[in-house]
C-alpha cells in the first residue's frame, strides 16, 4: 500500500511539473535571415518543431499594397525546425478595402510566400500566421480576408490576438481561425510617462484577461516577451525608443546612473547611433525570468495546454537566459 502512495505521489509531481514546462521555440523577425553561434544553440536547444519567420510586411501605401522589408537568406540561415511564414498587415491596410480587393491581396500574399519558400529552399509546414492589430472597424473585411487566405493558400490560416481584442470580444470580434497567438506584450505605451515596464506589467496583464477562459477560441499558443529597449526622455519630456538596449548598457562613464535601470547623460555625443545631449535621460526596459515566470504561473490558470513562442530570437536577448 505504501509503495502505490508513493508511486501516486511521484507521478503527480511529475504531472504537475510537465504542465509547468511548457514546449517553446522562437519568432525570427529580422529581414535578413541569418544566425550567429549563440543563436543557434538557443535555437537548437528548443523543445518545439516550428520556427515563426517573419517573410514580410503588408502596408496600403498611396492607395496600393505594398509588401515591406521582404526577407533575404544568408548562408548561415540553417534549421531543422520546420518555419511557419509570418506576415505582419498594417490595420490601415483594411480600412475602406473594397469587397474585390481582399481576395487580391489574399492571392499577392500566397504567390510572394511561395517564391520566397521556392527561391531560399526553406522547409515549411501547413500553417501561416497573420499578425495584424485589427480593430472594431476592420474586423469584418480582416476576416474575410483570413477566409479567403485559407481558400487560396490551402493552408491552416492562424493569427495573432491582441489584449484589448481579448477584453474587448464583444467589438473586435472572434477572428475565423482553429488557432490564435496571445500576444503578451506591450501592455502599455512605452511613450507614456509611467513607472510601469511598458514591455510587460503582470498587473496590467491581468486585467486585460481576466476573462480569458471565456474566449470562445480554445486553441491559444503564447507569445512571450524577451526583448529589451531604453526610452530617451530629452529636455522637454518627449521621449524616444532604442532598440535592443539592456542594463548594462548604462555602464558608461559619460553618464550619471540614476538608479538600477536609469541614467542621466553627461557629455553630448552619439550613443547606440543617436545623438545624444548632456541632461537627456535613458531608462531601459527589459524583462527578468521572475517576470516570465509569474506570467507563465498567471496563464497556467487561464490556458490548459499551449505552448510558448519568445519574441524574438537575436542573441542579444537569448544569451544567458534559462528557457
Amino acid at each position: 500500500m505504501k509503495v502505490l502512495s508513493y508511486l501516486f505521489v511521484f507521478l503527480f509531481i511529475t504531472s504537475c511539473s510537465q504542465k509547468e514546462k511548457h514546449p517553446y521555440t522562437f519568432y525570427y523577425w529580422k529581414t535578413n535571415l541569418k544566425l550567429n553561434d549563440i543563436e543557434k544553440k538557443a535555437l537548437d536547444k528548443t523543445n518545439a518543431l516550428s520556427l515563426y519567420v517573419r517573410f514580410f510586411d503588408v502596408d496600403k501605401l498611396s492607395g496600393k499594397f505594398e509588401p515591406v522589408a521582404v526577407i533575404t537568406k544568408d548562408k548561415s540561415f540553417e534549421t531543422g525546425k520546420e518555419i511557419v511564414p509570418t506576415i505582419f498587415i498594417t490595420n490601415r491596410s483594411f480600412i475602406n478595402i473594397q469587397k474585390e480587393e481582399i481576395s487580391f491581396l489574399a492571392e499577392k500574399i500566397t504567390d510572394l510566400i511561395k517564391k520566397k519558400i521556392s527561391e531560399y529552399n526553406l522547409k515549411v509546414n501547413q500553417e501561416i500566421q497573420i499578425d495584424c492589430d485589427w480593430t472594431a472597424g476592420t474586423r469584418d473585411d480582416y476576416f474575410e480576408f483570413l477566409k479567403q487566405l485559407k481558400k487560396i493558400s490551402q493552408k491552416q490560416i492562424t493569427c495573432t490576438l491582441r489584449l484589448h481584442q481579448v477584453k474587448d470580444k464583444t467589438l473586435t470580434g472572434i477572428p475565423p481561425v482553429e488557432k490564435v497567438y496571445l500576444m503578451c506584450y506591450s501592455t502599455s505605451s512605452p511613450l507614456e510617462n509611467s513607472d510601469k515596464n511598458s514591455i510587460l506589467d503582470l498587473n496590467t496583464l491581468k486585467s486585460y484577461l481576466a476573462k480569458l477562459e471565456d474566449y470562445p477560441i480554445k486553441k491559444i499558443e503564447v507569445a512571450l516577451p524577451i526583448y529589451s529597449w531604453g526610452i530617451v526622455t530629452n529636455h522637454l519630456g518627449k521621449h524616444k525608443l532604442i532598440n535592443a538596449l539592456s542594463i548594462k548598457d548604462l555602464n558608461n562613464p559619460d553618464f550619471k546612473k540614476i538608479s538600477d535601470s536609469e541614467a542621466e547623460i553627461l557629455k553630448d555625443g552619439f550613443y547606440f547611433g543617436n545623438f545624444l545631449n548632456k541632461g537627456f535621460k535613458i531608462k531601459i526596459e527589459e524583462i527578468s525570468e521572475d517576470q516570465l515566470e509569474n506570467t507563465i504561473q498567471f496563464l497556467d490558470k487561464k490556458i490548459d495546454t499551449y505552448n510558448i513562442i519568445y519574441y524574438q530570437l537575436d542573441s542579444k536577448f537569448v544569451e544567458g537566459r534559462n528557457f
